[in-house]
């Protein structure tokens, strides 16, 4: 089947809740899609949901000692599919060895979001969610559906990524080794500025009705797109037009554009698009009960061998982001991704970091040593 063009690549792989149907590409794997149940989930805002569904995918084969299972939690809008690039024949993740769980995180439209749960919390009554949230309701998923009570792994990219570090803070001996691309410990201030500005543009359309519309508020999610947009690549991914790389010969800057502002993410509702980027906004492990807001103690409390592969151009989480958090981690490999490809890099949008990712984090998982920046570590002050 001929390649999608780029834009529907990144639109159906990357965002998009309802991915690879809307797009018109089928999925090479199949993997099993269940539903975990959970009744009266207290939520961290303080908010009890008398049920709380996370809807989780699984492939491969879990081995009878329940010991061979990787957990790749789900980043912003994707579904369950949404690490396939890092699994099969020559790739990190072999399906005769491990057992791979995929989790979507509330707010995508499956899992419990404020688009499909009813009243009292449908729409801009559902409760914002935080990465820990959401991190404990997988917990409770793999302890209760699956029997799995350790994992070889943790990898996450973008909110992926955090709660990556969230599991290494929370439950920091559940897994052997953990995986973080393209996100960070802790949403810094910069970027909740630019999340609100996004949030800003959907709200601003009359139509959204402080969240209890009738119809979606279209020109406030065009506006979102583009803002989106901007952030998603680096500048010199627009400078050198990269985006002509799987678009048909002709295509120009316009039709890209264009494509970004009306068909972003396809389908998605704008109250679960909004709380998803409230969820990433409150995002620091800080705020663990037991760290009292001092990010650097969360982060030195991590206990098990951490692969930080942040994108070297990312302006979500920028790398410099990266290289201040992992001068407090004890156990870290910071190996950023030499990408132009920006935020996506850490999902292997393009074959060159596609290839990177998976060499690294084979390598990882088989306890062989990586490449790492140099980190200078810096203790704690008494």
């Amino acid at each position: 089947m001929k390649k999608l063009i780029l834009l529907l690549f990144i639109c159906a792989v990357l965002y998009g809740p309802r991915l690879r149907a809307q797009a018109g590409e089928e999925s090479a794997f199949q993997p099993e899609r269940r539903v975990f149940v959970i009744r009266n989930f207290h939520t961290e805002s303080g908010v009890t949901l008398p049920e709380a569904r996370v809807v989780y995918g699984t492939y491969g084969h879990l081995n009878a000692a329940h010991d061979n299972v990787i957990l790749l939690p789900s980043h912003y809008m994707a579904n369950l599919h949404g690490y396939e690039w890092l699994m099969g024949p020559g790739h990190a993740l072999d399906l005769n060895q491990y057992f791979l769980v995929t989790s979507e995180l509330f707010g995508n439209g499956s899992s419990s979001s404020p688009s499909n749960t009813p009243e009292p919390f449908h729409g801009p009554r559902f409760p914002v969610m935080t990465i820990r949230d959401n991190v404990q309701a997988v917990h409770q998923l793999l302890l209760e559906d699956l029997k799995v009570t350790h994992l070889r792994a943790v990898i996450g990219f973008s909110m992926g990524a955090q709660q990556a570090f969230q599991w290494a803070v929370s439950y920091p001996t559940f897994a052997d080794r953990v995986v973080a691309t393209s996100g960070t410990a802790k949403t810094w201030p910069h970027g909740i500025v630019r999340l609100e500005s996004e949030i800003a543009a959907i709200q601003a359309d009359q139509t959204f009705n402080n969240g209890d519309y009738t119809s979606e508020p279209k020109e406030g999610l065009q506006a979102f797109g583009l803002v989106w947009t901007a952030w998603l690549f680096s500048q010199e991914w627009w400078r050198d037009e990269l985006w002509r790389n799987d678009n048909p010969p002709g295509t120009t800057f316009d039709q890209v554009l264009d494509k970004f502002r009306t068909d972003f993410i396809p389908g998605g509702d704008a109250n679960d698009i909004i709380l998803q980027m409230r969820t990433w906004e409150r995002h620091d492990v800080s705020t663990t009960p037991g760290f009292n807001g001092d990010v650097k103690k969360a982060l030195r409390s991590i206990q098990v061998p951490f692969l930080y592969m942040p994108s070297a151009t990312d302006l979500y989480f920028p790398v410099g982001d990266a290289r201040y958090e992992a001068q407090y981690m004890r156990t870290v490999s910071l190996l950023p991704i030499p990408s132009l490809w920006g935020h996506p890099a850490g999902a292997a949008s393009d074959p060159a970091d596609g290839k990177f990712l998976n060499e690294n984090i084979a390598a990882f998982l088989n306890g062989k040593p990586v490449p790492s920046e140099k980190v200078v570590y810096q203790p704690l002050k008494q």
